[in-house]
């Protein structure tokens, strides 16, 4: 396992990183396969283990409490916020109010006094940088977090973030958690860029692309991942950027295979060797997946195998740009961009 420092925190945390969105219903993972897995990471090197609220509506961080009991100065220990929690229509967003309670109940499902990361799981348009910020800023010094990051923030949020936390003499976004795969490599076109310039740590989810790198997606064979009984819409190869996906796959199999690489090996040793990143967040759902995950721990492609991907992903090129949550609102909706 490789160890990098996380932004400027001087933390130093694993390659691989622990995600826990499927602990419990979301990945039908039970408390007793959720532990293996954390005991497995664990003795695998990896120190990190991200969860968030909103994951089974709190299932996940109860499991990970219950993972971790005993050994949790040894972990870096990450969860979100701002996500919906139920229907009442506080109970979400970047808000003092919500983010003060809601980092309470947090603890009390994980079963700790504090967590080493707290993000904001997605930009807030309603609720401004100085409100969301001065609310982290007096949590980190009441103790209940170490630091505070960013999740799936596009680029100008990064910046007007930091800009805020100086104009206001606040704490600032220490991380950036966005979404990266050799078949969405948009962010680096701008976010990583900026994140570099601000250095900030960077934990990349969804390295594996939902599945499509898993080496379990093949062209001629039917598709059963667990994310397409989730999302089928994200897998219907009728779907041109799904064809388009299926199609680099190919390509992409061609080349782990002449790499010696299996296609986890080639896509994780992608997503670490950008500079920018210092974390590849995996999400196992069984034993098995987290091993065959912990085989690309230490993998480092070569520049000719980094030069093949480029030709058949071009650096910067989301092949699925509809599914990367970070489009402005205005985009979105009608009323926020005409008079």
């Amino acid at each position: 396992m490789q160890y990098r420092t996380l932004g400027r925190t001087g933390v130093q945390v694993s390659s691989l990183a622990l995600g826990a969105m499927n602990f419990g219903a979301i990945g039908r993972t039970t408390q007793d396969e959720a532990t293996a897995i954390v005991d497995a990471a664990l003795e695998g090197g990896i120190n990190v283990i991200d969860t968030a609220d909103m994951y089974g509506a709190g299932e996940s961080e109860e499991m990970v409490g219950k993972a971790i009991a005993g050994r949790r100065d040894d972990i870096v220990l990450a969860t979100k916020a701002n996500m919906p929690m139920g229907d009442e229509r506080n109970h979400q967003g970047s808000s003092r109010r919500w983010l003060v309670t809601e980092l309470d109940n947090s603890l009390r499902r994980l079963g700790v006094d504090h967590v080493d990361l707290y993000q904001i799981h997605r930009w807030d348009p309603r609720t401004s940088d100085e409100e969301t910020l001065s609310a982290l800023t007096d949590l980190q010094r009441a103790g209940k977090i170490r630091y505070f990051g960013s999740s799936t923030f596009p680029a100008y949020r990064v910046v007007q973030a930091q800009w805020a936390a100086r104009e206001y003499h606040l704490g600032r976004y220490v991380t950036e958690q966005p979404s990266y795969s050799i078949l969405q490599r948009g962010i680096e076109t701008h976010v990583l860029p900026v994140t570099e310039q601000y250095g900030l740590g960077v934990l990349a989810w969804s390295p594996l692309a939902s599945g499509w790198l898993s080496g379990a997606i093949r062209a001629g064979q039917e598709i059963t991942t667990s994310r397409s009984r989730l999302m089928p819409q994200r897998f219907d190869t009728a779907v041109p950027a799904n064809r388009a996906r299926l199609d680099a796959v190919e390509r992409l199999a061609e080349v782990a295979a002449g790499a010696g690489l299996t296609m986890i090996q080639l896509a994780l040793g992608f997503v670490t060797a950008h500079p920018g990143v210092t974390s590849a967040l995996i999400g196992p759902r069984t034993l098995g997946h987290l091993r065959a995950q912990l085989a690309a721990a230490d993998t480092v492609l070569s520049a000719d195998v980094l030069d093949q991907i480029d030709a058949i992903v071009p650096p910067g090129t989301d092949l699925a740009p509809h599914e990367k949550h970070d489009t402005p609102p205005a985009l979105l909706d009608p009323s926020l961009r005409r008079r």
